[in-house]
């Protein structure tokens, strides 16, 4: 049963609709949203203006409202929308100190990566203090992401560099007397590696700089023949196409890693090299015996992966597309693809995912970035990926700002020129339809907020959260306008920093639900996420009095 109360404010006109039975719009989710104009390209999200709709198919109401028949009509509508996905950066050498985050900051950062590969737990101590400092200016709230190290295979040093040409025989060996290697030989970290491999494989340093045809294995050595030729330096990675190494998905290494992360309350971890289902487990059930929140995201980048890859997304709290080694591990046409995949199931699940790995691989060097490079960004954001993610660009290279600003403007550009009438799915939610699956029922609510936002134009949805399931769920309907989730818990703020369109913010619930509306409305204003004469859509389970829960979606125009 549909009720419709009126109320007034001191800041806002309300319509309020209360759904006791959910009933999931009969719209087509190509309908449910239009096309917003070309918008001017900017860190902060300029408010959409609320104006009256009218079309050759229904005229304005005297509110301001566009009548029913105008649902099915495909129209543009004045929103002027940011951007919406998220943008994880690696902070390294070259952006460690707090006026370097906070630039990257002010250019559109909203996660900051960890990567534990590289730099001590001292170092990384310091930069985590350096986000909490910007944190607590209150401008920002940046949330934090461990990228674990994983069971990584690699070559040992060398006196020198080594330069390898095609055809030349190279022996790879866990034998230690290095005093006895000639200019041919180098050893390798993992003990079993002489296991793991077998004649006829391919062998790839850092993803393909050299290559190598495994022609014999003895005992201690993996002997090959060069494919393609280059120079080996030090500790570079080695992978075996179409084969994940056998070490255990999280070393003894990653564990400390881990235990450092939980003493700094971190918000993400990026589990590295994740190979079943039963890993993401055992972190998750580690993490929460010992009263941890952080979300676990697996990284796909490994053959067994690819090969369990819904098992293992619905396990994770996220996911990470890690093309780097995915790409040295099955063939390199099928990246793009898998890519698709874990966007699309992700999508299915409600779960964020980052495209990761040579974004802007050019800039580390070039302060602009190749024509492939912007496509890629591109198709990685309206395939849907929450997040995607800058490395090298970010940690050493030597344009981190200008890579970080291309990022920004071809996402945001992206959501500015979509259309509606167009055939990706960028503002279309995508829906789990196999049989036996059950839906949460607070996903027709979010549904209900979304398709409302979309019609009457809003500035925003709001969302009130305490454990951030409601956020999640209206971000996966893919509303054009912000969602500003608010929530109590300080710590959820930084973890709803990767969902996307999501903008988070601390607010306390007050017992009253018209003083926790006005409150939130006052902080939209404040933020510059408002103004007055404009509607926003709100949407939670908690704006009763009482010990009770109703679902409401509420519209509501600022004064």
């Amino acid at each position: 049963m549909l009720s419709v109360p009126r109320s007034l404010t001191k800041t806002t006109t309300m319509i309020a609709f209360t759904f006791s039975l959910p009933v999931r719009p009969s719209i087509p989710s190509s309908q449910l949203l239009s096309r917003p104009a070309t918008v001017p390209l900017s860190r902060h999200i300029r408010p959409a203006r609320w104006t009256s709709v009218a079309t050759s198919r229904s005229t304005s109401t005297s509110t301001g409202f566009a009548t029913v028949d105008a649902i099915d009509d495909d129209k543009l509508w004045d929103v002027q929308t940011g951007r919406m996905s998220k943008i994880v950066c690696t902070i390294g050498p070259k952006t460690c100190d707090v006026n370097s985050m906070e630039k990257l900051a002010e250019t559109g950062m909203d996660v900051v990566r960890l990567n534990m590969s590289h730099g001590t737990h001292e170092w990384h101590q310091q930069v985590i203090e350096n986000v909490r400092e910007i944190n607590e200016r209150g401008v920002f709230k940046l949330g934090i992401l461990l990228d674990t190290k994983g069971p990584e295979v690699r070559s040992g040093d060398l006196r020198a560099p080594i330069t390898v040409s095609r055809g030349q025989r190279f022996v790879w060996t866990i034998r230690k007397d290095n005093e006895t290697f000639d200019d041919n030989t180098v050893d390798v970290s993992y003990d079993d590696f002489v296991k793991d491999v077998h004649v006829g494989d391919t062998l790839l340093v850092d993803g393909g700089i050299c290559s190598f045809l495994v022609t014999e294995v003895t005992d201690t050595d993996v002997i090959s023949k060069c494919i393609d030729g280059g120079t080996l330096t030090s500790r570079r990675h080695l992978n075996v196409r179409g084969k994940s190494a056998s070490l255990p998905a999280i070393t003894e290494k990653d564990w400390e890693d881990i235990k450092f992360g939980m003493q700094n309350n971190v918000d993400f971890y990026a589990l590295s090299f994740v190979k079943h289902e039963d890993d993401v487990a055992l972190l998750k059930k580690y993490l929460r015996e010992n009263g941890c929140q952080a979300l676990v995201l697996s990284k796909i980048e490994s053959a067994d992966a690819v090969k369990r890859l819904r098992p293992i997304l619905e396990e994770s709290d996220g996911a990470m597309v890690a093309r780097g080694d995915l790409g040295a591990e099955i063939a390199i046409e099928d990246v793009p693809l898998v890519q698709d995949e874990i966007v699309n199931i992700n999508r299915q699940l409600r779960r964020p995912t980052i495209v990761a790995t040579h974004m802007l691989e050019s800039m580390i060097s070039y302060p602009q970035p190749t024509r492939a490079e912007v496509a890629d960004i591109t198709e990685a954001v309206r395939q849907g990926a929450d997040a995607t993610m800058l490395s090298g660009e970010t940690a050493n290279g030597s344009y981190p700002y200008k890579a970080l600003t291309v990022m920004a403007t071809v996402a945001e550009s992206v959501v500015s020129q979509d259309s509606a009438l167009s055939e990706n799915d960028l503002f279309s939610p995508v829906i789990d339809t196999r049989e036996g699956r059950s839906q949460d029922p607070r996903l027709d609510l979010a549904y209900g907020a979304s398709t409302l936002a979309s019609r009457l134009n809003v500035a925003a949805i709001v969302v009130f959260t305490r454990v951030g399931t409601y956020a999640k769920l209206v971000a996966s309907t893919r509303p054009r306008c912000p969602i500003v989730a608010l929530t109590p818990d300080e710590d959820l703020v930084r973890r709803l920093t990767l969902l996307w369109g999501v903008k988070p913010f601390h607010l306390d619930f007050s017992g009253d639900p018209e003083e926790t509306i006005s409150n939130a409305i006052n902080l939209l204003l404040e933020k510059g996420l408002t103004s007055t004469g404009d509607n926003i859509v709100i949407t939670s389970d908690m704006l009763v009095k009482g010990k009770n829960k109703v679902n409401t979606i509420q519209v509501r125009r600022v004064h």
